[in-house]
């Protein structure tokens, strides 16, 4: 799907209000590789969220992203990275394999039936295959079942997955041995411009008609007003990890 996806219309502000992740991550991965790994391949890198974290690393990076004007976002930041301009499945991996493949919030737009095989055929042999992303939840659990209920309003169909759903997903495939998930937590307090720019990067807030966001993005403003101007994120990162 190169060229186009919800998100590249709003690559800017997806950059600005999306939360990054934590560098810890960096430290899990190469202690889990055994080392700095020879190059890491990141799938969906979208505008750099994850690629913050990978790069701490220190290997030879290569970024896959199918947008191509999240793609430009990302090169401008990580110019010493190779980006492709692809999807997964039409995405050709190194000669040898990557040594580390990694995924930051994008493993659910890849194939079911073929994310993990493709996943694995991608890593060098013993390489390590690197999942992570974050499950946004609020300090104040009234405030969340109030936003949550605010956006069911406008779009009865929207579910979250499972927690930790692709962790489920790796063990379920056995693509992978040896898997891990590591779980890091923070509390991150948002303004109201911060915290209404975050839900309007979502995908399912994306793919509303104009005036169900509208609609939304109204009755979210009053939630935040009426908690004081600020929601405090509750956010759950999780780490997967496994050996190909």
């Amino acid at each position: 799907m190169a060229g186009g996806t919800p998100f590249g219309a709003v690559a800017g502000r997806y950059d600005e209000a999306r939360p990054g992740y934590p560098p810890e991550i960096a430290d899990a991965i190469v202690a889990y590789h055994g080392g700095v790994p020879a190059s890491v391949a990141e799938i969906g890198a979208g505008t750099g969220k994850g690629t913050e974290v990978l790069d701490r690393i220190g290997a030879p990076l290569i970024c896959v992203e199918p947008d191509a004007r999240m793609a430009a976002v990302l090169a401008a930041r990580f110019p010493h990275a190779r980006v492709d301009v692809a999807g997964f499945e039409e995405w050709t991996p190194p000669a040898g394999g990557a040594g580390v493949l990694a995924c930051a919030m994008a493993w659910h737009w890849l194939d079911p039936a073929t994310r993990n095989g493709r996943a694995r055929h991608a890593l060098a042999p013993g390489g390590t295959l690197a999942i992570f992303g974050h499950r946004y939840g609020y300090a104040d659990a009234a405030l969340g079942d109030a936003i949550s209920a605010a956006l069911r309003s406008v779009d009865p169909a929207v579910r979250e997955r499972p927690v930790d759903w692709f962790h489920a997903d790796v063990l379920a495939h056995r693509e992978f041995t040896d898997v891990r998930k590591e779980i890091f937590r923070r509390e991150l307090p948002l303004g109201r411009a911060r915290f209404l720019a975050l839900v309007s990067t979502f995908g399912p807030f994306l793919s509303r008609p104009p005036e169900q966001r509208r609609q939304a993005l109204a009755a979210l403003d009053r939630l935040v007003d009426d908690a004081g101007g600020t929601v405090v994120l509750d956010l759950r990162t999780t780490l997967v990890l496994g050996t190909g």
